[in-house]
């Protein structure tokens, strides 16, 4: 009934129980009572016994609230829980105390019949915490444990419960560890009792950090919370209404369920009183409520029935906050949240705090040098671990007693705890008791059905109770998986346990498929990196949400001893394992070759033996190494690249994360320069940008990128006091041409592009306000507003950063700032900056390219006689962007009135024509001389910026001449391309049977939802959809992928070797029409000789050229379907990367380029068409 009732309007809860028992004055006998007049300990202050000895005022003011327009009432039970009631030596009264506070607050609720009114059972977090030490000189002391607090939770629950409270309320949580425990207690009372209530959290942040008082933000509380199916979570206490908002909209952007909010009556006064008025607090809940913040609200500290009336009569005419639907991402979080997006490319998880893979850390738990150890753990993080993985599995450790101990320790170093936990061990009980002990959402390593179903859902169960991701190996009964069906048998049992009997959510599964050592010797360990590779492909199409880890070292066991081998034998395994899926994996992070810098020769005998190439593959291998492992044992280092210029020797220390000649390099070329402001701009961008490029190819991971930074960031502080001293010599240090604030936005860590900037407006003469990264907006515009600065600088590498760029705008303009704001990152630009930002700021809003730009942005900005003209510019520039792309004068039907005026066809008397040949059909190197005739050659001048067609434009005025010349040259060169086969053209067609259903086709499996035209365009015009265009039963629909791309590579970089970028250019447009002929062609054999429903066509090029053939070929990315992730399934179907060696990036462009890939559509009525949004 609550959350029916909170999607229909925004609710209230009471305000401050305390603040109205003050206003009674009772004295101890008004607290002791007949029940407790024995007692030897004053209980004066212990409000939850009055709802045993003067039950009557705690019923008169619950009556108050409800009077005032709550719907809600908590019970007087905050501190009722026997950690608290000991102070008082009543630890034995807590039953009657819940019970009693339940059933009072139940007959205030229901003596109340003009609506339904609700009672809340109030749990405090005790006095006690879990997640900090007591005693700052013993850190991992703890005065109380999980199963204690859980314990004292547990009995607390149970009397709410039975005195019928209608919701439990989790309340003040500044530890989230402690909040675990009361879920956990939640969760085995309910089921005990077999009940289901509706459970609030809400947690409390202390300060203007944002964070609660263990030290989690906002999203790092709510990630480690949200397993427990909560009704709603908000946030009360310790702040203001007006401090509290910038939380509060955190958390109401992330929450997928009902989000409240209760805060204290302003901030306590020199007296500790609250004075904020119920007219002002009521004004700022009322904001939350218009700006769709809140489902729920009422008062904390201070407040007192008039705030509720006041809330109740402002709020009353606003709409509850919609819940926002959240996309299936593993969200772990540590003080700080960690979300596994897609484009991640590859989730690193540190390994050196492990004592069965890291001698010196087995070696420093055995001696108890545990503070050693926390300095291994903060150098994974260092070096660019996201995860860290902890073991203990020693036989002559108590290994319970270790991790106990360590995650504590761990809980005291922020450093190392803002990151997720995974709890490594092969002992059950070690791994409760590391859920035990850590606060975030951490990840189990590892369970398996090697003990059988009932064990494997018994502790999947538990794990789920604890809030935690887990890794599931690929062992069962039958023993470990090892070959590639296994790998397939064991992880498709295992989550079909896990998603259907245990409700465990799929994005929080991780598989280890079992990274086995290959090169042994033994024959049927050949295949084991092969069938590891295939199988996660295999894993990641049938469960898309899960995610697939590994043990890497594993891989290599045969060569330990020779790093250099067993480095490079990683990389390589990485590259092309997370090519296939792998998204996670347990490395040294401080340990990995660019997979482009591997030698080329070892590079090949490596994947000779990854993917069993030739028997002799190990041998070659083997012996391979011998000269290598030779080479890895001489201290002697090879410095044969520091002969290269200064420029070379710049990128690949970058590139290398090489910081040993850094300084001296960096000398060198500010020497070289005329200004040391041009070392940055030039070389070292130059090296940053090869990073960025192998970063996003897959050839380098995270880790290495760290590295690359940490070099970026020393070369730019020597080059800084030469900075400096420029600015003395020019008589500009003590100058300021205005005041810029830099700061890269919450949850984004990237900060290189931001320092650049804020070095090259630095050398212009701006002081520069350097916030760092991770800021929160709360941050931003308070210090902007109080430094006064000109302009504020926003920075962000990663897409979430957009959107916390957009909320920073909508803040600003809450606030009625007109600050000018400059957006930059790499994932900014100039559409998102009018589209989204400054369409929600009226003060001024500039996108920035890159850093060489913002000089000139911020001097146009500050200049007086500049100024008005470049922002007037600016905003006609994005108010014209903003009008191509919303066409708002265009009326839109809704989907149903546009599905009402659809294209029908009468499929009755149409005659569904079916294939000859149904099923998948391989293309693998089409003769290319057989596409010549089928070449469209007018893009081809297109494509050379002649305007004409062919073959009129050989004869034009204007480009006849040039036109003949290329064409020539085309000729010659497509000759050249056939004769020596310099490309090959691959592909593959399919036909299988579809069905559609509105939008949606449903073909082989696979969901295919296109958009549909919405613009009005009249009663008696169509608003088309492809699905129109299959039949609702028994039809069919192609696909098709296809190359002419490989070899395209090598063919450019031959001519690019030469200088010759002509012939490079025309190269690839060669390649551009081969594909395009190569699709005509292939549809041509699909209409006449496997679909057979145009057999008897006789169609000309010029035809051809024309579309004047039956049916359509449309492709991801047309008008008509515009959505890339398609191609997915269209890969899946086909089977497309084996069978023509295309692949998909991860914004699903394909390569090799010159690759073609969509459908085949029939009905002679189908038609291409534009979609306008």
């Amino acid at each position: 009934m609550i959350d029916k009732i909170l999607k229909e309007r925004i609710m209230i809860i009471d305000g401050a129980m305390g603040t109205m028992i003050q206003s009674y004055n009772l004295d101890e006998i008004d607290f002791r009572g007949s029940i407790f007049k024995n007692s030897k300990i004053d209980l004066k202050g212990n409000n939850d016994i009055l709802s045993l000895t003067r039950p009557d005022i705690i019923e008169e003011i619950h009556k108050k609230y409800f009077e005032a327009g709550a719907d809600i009432v908590e019970t007087n039970t905050f501190n009722a829980n026997s950690i608290s009631q000991a102070d008082y030596n009543l630890e034995k009264s807590v039953y009657d105390i819940n019970f009693e506070s339940a059933r009072i607050a139940n007959k205030a609720a229901r003596s109340f019949k003009d609506k339904k009114r609700f009672s809340a059972g109030s749990i405090g977090p005790t006095n006690q915490t879990l997640s900090l030490s007591p005693d700052v000189n013993k850190p991992d002391h703890r005065n109380i444990s999980f199963d204690q607090l859980s314990d004292a939770y547990q009995e607390q629950i149970e009397a709410l419960v039975d005195g019928g409270v209608d919701i439990i309320l989790i309340e003040t949580v500044f530890d989230t560890l402690n909040c675990k425990a009361a879920l956990y207690a939640v969760d085995t009372v309910l089921r005990n009792k077999k009940r289901e209530i509706p459970v609030f959290v809400s947690g409390t942040i202390t300060d203007a950090s944002g964070r609660t008082l263990s030290g989690q933000t906002v999203e790092a509380f709510w990630n480690s919370i949200r397993h427990a199916n909560l009704a709603g979570v908000g946030l009360n206490c310790a702040l203001g209404a007006e401090q509290i908002r910038p939380w509060l909209s955190d958390l109401a952007k992330i929450a997928d369920t009902n989000v409240f909010v209760y805060p204290n009556a302003g901030l306590p006064n020199e007296m500790g009183e609250y004075d904020q008025t119920p007219e002002e607090m009521s004004s700022i809940i009322n904001e939350f409520a218009k700006d769709g913040l809140v489902n729920l609200v009422g008062g904390c500290c201070g407040t007192t029935p008039n705030h509720i009336s006041a809330m109740q009569n402002t709020i009353n005419k606003q709409s509850p906050r919609i819940i926002p639907k959240t996309k299936s991402l593993t969200r772990l979080s540590g003080l700080e949240s960690f979300t596994i997006l897609p484009e991640n490319n590859f989730v690193n998880i540190g390994e050196r705090t492990n004592v069965t893979g890291s001698a010196r850390f087995k070696k420093l738990i055995k001696n108890d040098d545990y503070e050693t150890a926390l300095a291994v753990a903060k150098q994974q993080i260092d070096n660019g671990a996201q995860i860290i993985d902890i073991n203990m599995d020693e036989g002559l450790l108590d290994s319970e007693q270790a991790m106990e101990k360590f995650l504590k320790l761990i809980a005291s170093e922020p450093d190392i705890s803002k990151v997720p936990i995974m709890i490594d061990s092969s002992k059950w009980s070690v791994l409760e008791i590391g859920l035990k002990n850590i606060q975030g959402k951490g990840i189990v390593n590892s369970i398996s059905l090697k003990e059988g179903e009932k064990e494997f859902i018994k502790q999947a169960k538990i794990i789920r109770k604890y809030g935690a991701a887990v890794v599931i190996m690929a062992f069962d009964e039958r023993g470990q998986a090892d070959t590639y069906e296994r790998k397939i048998e064991i992880c498709s049992r295992a989550y079909n346990i896990l998603v259907e009997r245990v409700k465990f959510p799929p994005e929080d599964i991780i598989f280890d498929p079992n990274i086995f050592a290959v090169a042994t010797g033994i024959q049927e360990h050949n295949t084991y990196a092969k069938d590891y590779i295939e199988a996660v492909k295999k894993i990641k199409e049938k469960m898309p949400d899960v995610h697939i880890s590994g043990g890497v070292s594993n891989l290599s066991f045969s060569f330990r001893g020779n790093n250099a081998i067993r480095e490079a034998m990683h990389s390589s395994f990485l590259y092309h394992a997370i090519k296939s899926g792998m998204d996670m994996g347990i490395v040294n992070a401080g340990q990995l070759t660019v997979y482009d810098q591997i030698d080329k020769d070892l590079k090949e005998k490596i994947e000779d033996v990854l993917f069993d190439r030739g028997e002799n593959a190990t041998e070659n291998l083997l012996e391979f190494a011998q000269g290598f492992s030779g080479k890895s044992k001489s201290t002697k280092k090879d410095l044969k690249w520091r002969s290269e210029s200064v420029e070379e020797r710049l990128k690949k220390a970058l590139v290398d994360g090489n910081i040993e000649f850094i300084d001296e390099d960096t000398e060198e070329a500010r020497q070289n320069y005329d200004r040391p402001i041009n070392v940055i701009e030039g070389p070292l961008m130059d090296g940053m940008n090869v990073v960025g490029d192998l970063f996003a190819s897959g050839k380098m991971f995270l880790p290495q990128v760290v590295k690359s930074a940490r070099v970026m960031k020393k070369a730019v502080s020597h080059l800084i006091p030469f900075i400096d001293e420029e600015k003395q010599l020019l008589g500009i240090a003590d100058k300021s041409n205005g005041r810029v604030l830099m700061a890269t936005v919450k949850g984004d860590v990237h900060d290189i592009g931001k320092n650049i900037v804020s070095v090259v407006l630095g050398c212009n003469g701006y002081d520069i306000i350097d916030l760092g990264v991770m800021v929160a907006p709360d941050k931003i515009i308070s210090t902007a507003m109080k430094e006064k600065v000109d302009v504020i600088g926003l920075s962000g590498l990663i897409t979430p950063s957009l959107d916390e760029m957009v909320n920073i705008a909508k803040e600003l303009e809450r606030l009625n700032c007109n600050i000018p704001l400059m957006i930059g990152g790499a994932t900014t630009s100039q559409k998102h900056t009018a589209v989204k930002i400054e369409e929600n700021y009226s003060g001024p809003t500039i996108h920035v390219i890159d850093a060489s730009r913002a000089v000139g942005v911020v001097g146009n900005l500050l200049n007086e006689n500049e100024r008005e003209n470049f922002i007037s510019d600016t905003r006609k520039k994005y108010t014209d962007i903003r009008t191509s792309i919303k066409d708002k004068n265009i009326k839109h039907l809704s989907i149903e009135e546009a599905r009402n005026r659809k294209y029908k066809i009468n499929w009755k008397e149409y005659k569904i024509p079916n294939p000859l040949k149904k099923g998948i059909t391989v293309f693998d190197d089409y003769p290319l001389e057989e596409l010549v005739d089928y070449i469209d050659w007018s893009p081809f001048f297109h494509a050379w910026e002649m305007k004409g067609t062919y073959p009129k434009i050989l004869h034009s005025e204007k480009y006849g001449f040039e036109a003949n010349k290329i064409f020539d040259d085309a000729k010659n060169l497509l000759d050249r391309i056939i004769n020596k086969q310099l490309l090959k053209a691959k592909g593959v067609v399919g036909i299988h049977d579809a069905y559609a259903e509105n939008e949606t086709i449903f073909c082989a499996g696979h969901e295919f939802t296109f958009p549909r035209q919405t613009v009005d365009k009249g009663l008696n015009s169509n608003n088309y959809c492809l699905a129109d265009f299959i039949s609702p039963a028994n039809d069919f629909l192609g696909s098709f992928a296809l190359t002419t791309g490989h070899g395209l590579k090598e063919l450019a970089s031959e001519f690019e070797k030469d200088n010759d970028d002509y012939s490079s250019i025309m190269s690839k447009i060669i390649a551009d029409r081969l594909v395009e002929a190569f699709s005509e062609k292939m549809h041509e054999i699909i209409r006449k000789d496997l679909w057979v429903y145009s057999k008897d066509e006789s169609l000309s090029i010029n035809d051809l050229i024309k579309e004047r053939y039956q049916g359509i070929r449309p492709a991801p990315g047309y008008p008509a379907c515009p959505d890339h992730q398609h191609k997915d399934y269209i890969w899946q179907m086909l089977d497309v990367e084996r069978n023509t060696g295309i692949t998909l990036t991860e914004t699903r462009s394909m390569f090799p380029a010159a690759s073609l890939s969509g459908w085949y559509f029939s009905n002679p009525k189908s038609k291409y068409f534009m979609i306008s949004k």
